[in-house]
């Protein structure tokens, strides 16, 4: 027996070393994602934390300010106007593109030749949306000469300069939200692969027509892919930059009519140097974007169904 048992002993001793140095093996496969995630990460974040609280102009050392900047922030107008412009692209921008999005994925879920082609030509404006390239195009297309006024000159009509005028800069800007509805289509059509073909039959069935199947069975049963896909266009719309800086040519105009609230904290933490201000902003930003959050999870315990 003692034998046995000074055998057992000295398996568990080498298996407790290879834990050990497997254990080491995996630590160091963490390294570069550890630097990664402290480097770029915490430390910035940390960083901009403190520097919100400071008055720093990238060239002379933080001084510490306390409250005042978030004090400031109260009475700055253009601030107000960046919150009311972001507001209003985000409400807008959102259930149109996941609308479209769905619609798209329903008419591709019907099982139509040459799916997986048309999957990736919707797919590829999601790709490309937030490029430089085609935020300068979208200006091209927009413009007093552009191809949408050229259209409207075949029916003797004169369109405005679109991104020009502050009544349709924004809307143009929408648009392009709206046109890069690929990666949430892609979503809403794996969910709708998912919802039982029995389901449809059983209701057709009883008598439901198309609409009625949509609202009994679609809806519930994708809700929480829905909700899924509002969260996520919800915070990366509350960060959209690109396209309305390059679109208003990095003014945000006209008459600040696309001032962003990301483009506001660039143009106060990089062209006039007031990166405590921007700090201070960009944490506000992280408050709009987390309360938002919160709001959707809390209000999804009413209409997210999830089949248990």
């Amino acid at each position: 027996m003692s034998v046995i048992a000074e055998l057992r002993r000295a398996r568990g001793r080498k298996s407790n070393t290879t834990v050990k140095r497997e254990n080491k093996v995996a630590y160091l496969f963490l390294v570069p994602w550890l630097l990664g995630f402290f480097g770029l990460s915490v430390i910035p974040m940390v960083s901009s934390l403190y520097l919100s609280f400071t008055d720093y102009s990238l060239i002379k050392p933080p001084t510490w300010i306390g409250l005042e900047n978030f004090q400031h922030m109260l009475g700055d107008a253009r601030l107000t106007n960046s919150l009311r412009v972001t507001f209003t692209y985000v409400m807008f921008s959102v259930p149109l593109q996941l609308t479209f999005a769905l619609l798209i994925a329903m008419l591709l879920d019907r099982g139509m030749r040459g799916l997986a082609f048309y999957r990736s030509v919707f797919y590829l404006p999601s790709l490309l949306g937030s490029s430089v390239a085609i935020a300068i195009l979208w200006r091209q297309i927009f413009g007093t000469s552009g191809l949408v006024n050229q259209f409207l000159a075949l029916f003797n009509l004169t369109g405005p300069g679109w991104v020009s005028s502050p009544d349709t800069a924004l809307g143009t800007i929408v648009i392009l939200h709206v046109w890069t509805f690929g990666a949430p289509m892609i979503i809403f059509l794996a969910g709708l692969r998912q919802i039982p073909a029995m389901y449809y039959e059983a209701a057709q069935v009883d008598g439901a027509n198309a609409f009625q199947r949509f609202i009994k069975i679609t809806l519930p049963l994708l809700s929480p892919i829905i909700f899924f896909n509002l969260v996520l266009q919800l915070i990366g719309s509350f960060q959209s930059f690109t396209q309305a800086f390059i679109v208003s040519g990095g003014t945000g105009g006209p008459a600040d009519s696309t001032m962003f609230y990301t483009m506001y904290l660039y143009m106060k933490g990089f062209a006039q140097l007031h990166m405590g201000y921007a700090s201070a902003m960009a944490w506000v930003l992280a408050l709009i974007i987390g309360a938002f959050t919160a709001l959707n999870f809390i209000a999804s315990k009413w209409w997210v169904f999830y089949d248990d």
